[in-house]
C-alpha cells in the first residue's frame, strides 16, 4: 500500500495550498521560532508530490518555495528600498524576481524526484527527505548560494538539536521530515484500516510498529546525544562587543567620520578592562590605510591594557587597486583576515558592466569589494587562536567548519542595519546559533545595530544586546577544546549518504512488493 498521493483533483487550488504550505514554514524559523509548523508544511508538500508528475510536482514546489521565500526573506524589500534607494514599485519588482529566481532553485531538485524516484512508503519516509536536503545543500553553493531558511534551524530548542554537532543543520533537518513524514504515514495507515474495517478501532502490526520506533528512536537519539560533550573547556575571557548603532546614511559620509570614530572610541572606554574587544563589520569610516593614525592610537590603548582588540575595516590594497572586507587584530591580537564570501549586489555587482548606473541600488558604497583568497590563517591572540567571520559567512556550514581548524573560538562581525527592523537580523541570529551548536564553540558576535552577544556551544544565548541601541555588551566565554564530529568532517557525510538513499529508493523498484515498500 502506497501513502495517499492523489492531489491531483485539486488541480489550481493544489499550487495555492503549496504557497501557503511555504509561507507557514517560515513561522518555524526565527523569530516565530513554531518547529511543529516547519514540520507540517514539509509534510504536506511531500504529500502533493507523492506520485505526482514531474511536470506537476515542480509547479507545486515552485508555488511552495514561491510561498516560503516572499514571506521568509522580505527583508530584501527593506534593503533594496530603504537604503537601495529605489522607488516603491522598482523594489517591489526586484524583490518579486529575486524570490522567482529562488523558488525555481528550490523547485529544480523536485522535479527530477518525480521525475526518477517511483513512489513507494521507502521514498515517502527516507527519499524525500534527502532530496529536500539536497536541495539545501545545492543553495548553499549555486551561484555563491543563498543558504537561508533551512529546516533545521527551526529546531535549535528541539531534542533533535543533539544531532547538529555530528550532522549539522542538514543532518536536524533530515531527522525532522523523516519522522514528520513517519508520523504521517502512521496517521494514513490507521485511517485506511478503519476504513477498510469500518470502525474506530484498527489492528497494529509489523508495519505500525516500525514507523512508531523510527519516529521515537530519531527523537530520543537527539535527546541522549544532547548530554554528550564532543569538547573540553579551557581558559576563561572577558569579551566586550561595541555596538555603535550608526545609520547606514552617515556611514560613509566625511562629515560624520569624527562623530563614529569619537562613538567607537566612547563606547570603548570601558571595555578595555576585557580580554577582548571587538567592533562590528567595516566599523571604522575609513580605508584601512586612511585610517592609520586612528588604529595605533586604539592599538595602543588596548596594549596598555593587553588586551586584543578586532575590528572590521575596508582594506585597500594600493598595490594591485583591489578592496576587501576586512577584520584585523591589534594590541593583543595579530593577523588579517579578508572576507570570502561575498553578498550579491551587496559588496559586489553581477554584470556589473551592464547593472552598474542602473539605479542608485547597484552603486552602493562598498559593492566594489574583491573576495580574499581561500587559504588564509585565523587570527592569533597570545595563547589562542579565533576563527572569524565576516557577515554573511557565518549562514554557511561548511565554510564554519573547514575554517574552524583548531581555533578555541569564534568570531562574527555583521551590519545587520542593511536588514532595517525586519525579521533577517533575526534569522542571521539563529543561524550563528547552530554554528556555535555544530562546531562546539563560543560564538561571540559583534554587529552595528545588533543583535550583538554571546551564544555558548550548546546554541543558546549567554549575553546579548539589544537591537538599535548604542552600547557595548559585556560577557564572559571559556575556550573550548577538541573538535565535534562535524566540525572535523562537515556536511559530506550526510550529503553522500542522501545521494545514496535516493538511489536506494530509485533501484529498488522490483523490490515495491516487500512489507516495506508496500
Amino acid at each position: 500500500m502506497k501513502p495517499h498521493s492523489n492531489w491531483e483533483p485539486l488541480g489550481w487550488r493544489g499550487n495555492v495550498l503549496a504557497f501557503f504550505s511555504g509561507v507557514i514554514l517560515h513561522l518555524s524559523l526565527a523569530p516565530h521560532n513554531k518547529w511543529f509548523l516547519g514540520m507540517l508544511a514539509v509534510t504536506i508538500l511531500a504529500s502533493m508530490l507523492h506520485g505526482q508528475r514531474a511536470k506537476a510536482g515542480f509547479y507545486r514546489s515552485l508555488c511552495f518555495g514561491f510561498g516560503m521565500y516572499l514571506a521568509g526573506t522580505s527583508w530584501v524589500y527593506v534593503s533594496i528600498h530603504e537604503f537601495g534607494n529605489a522607488p516603491a514599485p522598482l523594489a517591489f519588482v526586484m524583490t518579486g524576481l529575486f524570490v522567482c529566481f529562488l523558488a525555481l532553485v528550490f523547485a529544480l531538485p523536485f522535479y527530477f524526484y518525480c521525475k526518477y524516484v517511483p513512489p513507494s512508503r521507502l521514498s515517502f519516509i527516507i527519499g524525500f527527505p534527502s532530496v529536500w536536503i539536497l536541495g539545501e545543500w545545492l543553495r548553499s553553493w549555486l551561484l555563491t548560494g543563498f543558504p537561508w531558511l533551512y529546516l533545521g534551524y527551526g529546531h535549535l530548542g528541539t531534542w533533535l538539536s543533539g544531532w547538529a554537532p555530528i550532522l549539522g543543520v542538514y543532518g536536524v533537518g533530515w531527522m525532522a521530515i523523516a519522522s514528520g513524514n513517519c508520523v504521517k504515514q502512521f496517521i494514513y495507515g490507521a485511517e485506511q484500516k478503519m476504513s477498510r474495517n469500518r470502525q474506530l478501532v484498527f489492528k497494529w502490526d509489523t508495519r505500525d510498529s516500525l514507523l512508531l520506533c523510527s519516529i521515537v528512536t530519531i527523537w530520543l537519539t537527539g535527546f541522549l546525544l544532547k548530554n554528550i560533550a564532543w569538547v573540553k573547556p579551557g581558559q576563561s575571557l572577558h569579551v566586550a562587543m561595541v555596538q555603535p548603532n550608526i545609520p547606514l546614511e552617515m556611514k560613509w559620509q566625511p562629515i560624520y567620520q569624527s562623530h563614529i570614530m569619537d562613538t567607537l572610541q566612547e563606547l570603548s572606554q570601558p571595555a578595555w578592562q576585557a580580554d577582548l574587544v571587538i567592533w562590528p563589520e567595516a566599523a571604522v569610516p575609513l580605508l584601512f590605510n586612511d585610517a592609520t593614525a586612528f588604529l595605533e592610537e586604539i592599538e595602543a590603548q588596548a596594549s596598555a591594557s593587553q588586551s586584543a582588540f578586532i575590528t572590521g575595516i575596508l582594506y585597500d590594497d594600493r598595490v594591485v587597486g583591489k578592496y576587501y572586507n576586512a577584520i584585523a587584530g591589534f594590541g593583543e591580537a595579530e593577523k588579517i583576515y579578508f572576507k570570502q564570501r561575498l553578498v550579491p549586489f551587496g559588496e559586489y555587482v553581477p554584470f556589473e558592466s551592464q547593472l552598474r548606473g542602473l539605479i542608485e541600488f547597484f552603486d552602493l558604497p562598498n559593492s566594489i569589494i574583491h573576495q580574499g583568497p581561500k587559504a588564509q590563517e585565523n587570527l592569533k591572540v597570545s595563547g589562542y587562536t579565533i576563527a572569524p567571520y565576516i557577515c554573511y559567512e557565518i549562514v554557511y556550514p561548511d565554510l564554519v567548519a573547514s575554517k574552524l581548524r583548531q581555533a578555541e573560538v569564534i568570531v562574527t562581525i555583521s551590519n545587520d542595519a542593511w536588514f532595517g527592523q525586519s525579521i533577517g537580523p533575526l534569522q542571521h541570529y539563529q543561524m550563528a546559533q547552530m554554528r556555535a551548536l555544530e562546531n562546539g564553540r563560543y560564538v561571540i558576535r559583534a554587529t552595528n545595530t545588533g543583535l550583538s552577544g554571546v551564544i555558548s556551544p550548546q546554541g543558546l544565548t549567554v549575553d546579548q544586546g539589544q537591537q538599535f541601541t548604542r552600547q557595548t555588551v559585556f560577557s564572559e566565554i571559556q575556550l573550548m577544546r577538541g573538535s565535534t564530529p562535524f566540525s572535523l568532517l562537515s556536511s559530506k557525510p550526510v550529503i553522500a549518504l542522501c545521494f545514496a538513499l535516493l538511489l536506494v529508493c530509485t533501484y529498488l523498484r522490483k523490490a515495491q512488493r516487500s512489507f516495506l515498500l508496500g
